[in-house]
């Protein structure tokens, strides 16, 4: 029994020691990561000023390839011609004098947070308006070396990039904006940047913005030669459609009840001049203030947009609405004066023949020249009075379809201004109508051609 009990006490001994001894293993195989980077960093060990050699350790430029994460897109904006993005960029090349044992794989890389420590690539945006890192809470950034030497870099930031648009289709446009990125220093015979194979571009699935939406993206190569030298440059184009349905509701069906309202006044009496004049100013005053609203919206182009063309024709067809009722005004007071004039000269003529009919009452004894009531053939008076009758006897001309249409309106007093009414009601919604169809097929088929 004695023999038993002091063999169960040496292998519990044993267990304690072997336990002990792993959690030391451990211990040290974290420890072991210090060890590694200070070999590997270490003072006079390591410089990062010195480039990578290239693939396979040749004198070959050094190959960076890049990799980015589109976190979101806050806004486009059309007046200053730019658009703000967040994103996760990464880099990734081989640096052959960071390579380090593994520990038969467990080791997986090693982790820093300071880039000053590494070589990296000067890279830049080329069309970066404003930019920063994010620090919250713990700077986003970290580098990651992996046994092989591979680097990898990766940065979360925030840019507001130049976009240059070709407003000339506007509210029917789609833009093009590009993320550049070049290097600032080392030329091509130094440094390469290439997309990472695969997949270069990503983009988060529940992108959303307010008025475009993202159609797709385009990754390409846009090396740039100056007097110093070629350099390597990457570039990426985001196609953008603007949402139409806002600008539907906002601008264009607002300016069709505008120009429709201001038609109201072909209805109205022609007496009634507060009414249709005041509904003219009105309809004027607010499209005009329509028009500068959307103005106000847009930079200053030197040419002339979709939308410009659109509310400049509503304006005009307003315009044009004040302005016939102007020459409905004129023609009534014109056909009065005119009633006028025959009225009186009716009342000369009545008056001319009761004083006439007055002298014959009071000159009882007086004696008249009567004119034979039928003539003798060879009278040439009689002949001429017969080519006359020949003449106003001819078969009438061919009516015209206008002269028709327009002698089945009254012809008393005002019929002119009743008549341009009539006409202005039935004209103006045709011209509207028929400019519809002109701009909705030219600028969408000219969407389509774009596309």
């Amino acid at each position: 029994m004695g023999t038993g009990h002091y063999f169960w006490a040496l292998f519990y001994f044993a267990s304690l020691c072997s336990a002990s001894l792993a959690n030391n293993a451990k211990i040290n195989f974290r420890e072991k990561e210090k060890k590694v980077l200070d070999q590997i960093l270490g003072a006079g060990k390591y410089d990062a000023r010195i480039r990578p050699s290239g693939i396979n350790g040749t004198d070959g430029p050094a190959v960076v390839r890049v990799n980015i994460f589109v976190r979101s897109i806050s806004k486009i904006d059309d007046v200053t011609m730019e658009y703000s993005v967040q994103l996760t960029f990464r880099e990734q090349w081989t640096d052959e004098r960071l390579k380090f044992d593994d520990i038969q794989g467990r080791l997986k890389y090693l982790t820093l947070t300071e880039a000053n420590r590494v070589w990296m690539p000067d890279l830049f945006f080329s069309n970066e308006k404003e930019g920063h890192f994010h620090n919250i809470i713990m700077p986003n950034v970290y580098i990651r070396i992996f046994p092989n030497g591979s680097v990898l870099y990766s940065i979360r930031i925030s840019l507001t990039l130049a976009c240059p648009m070709n407003l000339k289709l506007y509210p029917l446009d789609r833009q093009i904006c590009s993320l550049r990125m070049a290097s600032y220093g080392w030329t091509t015979n130094d440094l390469v940047f290439l997309w990472k194979e695969g997949d270069p571009v990503q983009v988060v699935k529940n992108l959303h913005l307010p008025r475009f939406t993202l159609e797709k993206f385009l990754t390409d190569y846009c090396n740039s030669k100056t007097n110093t030298g070629e350099y390597s440059c990457l570039k990426v184009d985001l196609l953008f459609k603007r949402e139409f349905s806002y600008y539907l509701i906002q601008i264009y069906i607002p300016c069709c009840m505008l120009v429709i309202v201001s038609w109201v006044s072909f209805w109205l009496d022609q007496g009634a001049v507060p009414a249709r004049v005041s509904l003219g100013v009105t309809t004027l005053l607010t499209m005009a203030t329509q028009t500068s609203g959307i103005n106000a919206s847009l930079p200053p182009v030197s040419y002339t947009k979709a939308i410009d063309v659109w509310t400049g024709v509503c304006l005009t067809f307003v315009f044009g609405a004040l302005l016939e009722f102007a020459l409905v005004n004129y023609a009534s007071r014109s056909d009065m004066h005119k009633e006028n004039l025959k009225k009186k000269r009716r009342d000369l003529e009545q008056a001319s023949l009761d004083a006439a009919s007055d002298l014959l009452d009071t000159d009882s004894n007086a004696t008249f020249a009567m004119k034979p009531l039928v003539r003798h053939p060879g009278d040439p008076m009689a002949m001429e009075k017969l080519r006359q009758c020949e003449v106003h006897m001819q078969p009438p001309k061919r009516p015209n379809c206008c002269k028709t249409w327009l002698s089945k309106f009254p012809t008393r007093q005002c019929s002119r201004s009743k008549r341009i009414d009539v006409i202005s009601r039935i004209t103006f919604p045709l011209v509207f109508a028929l400019f519809n169809l002109v701009y909705w097929s030219t600028y969408l088929f000219r969407e389509e051609e774009d596309e």
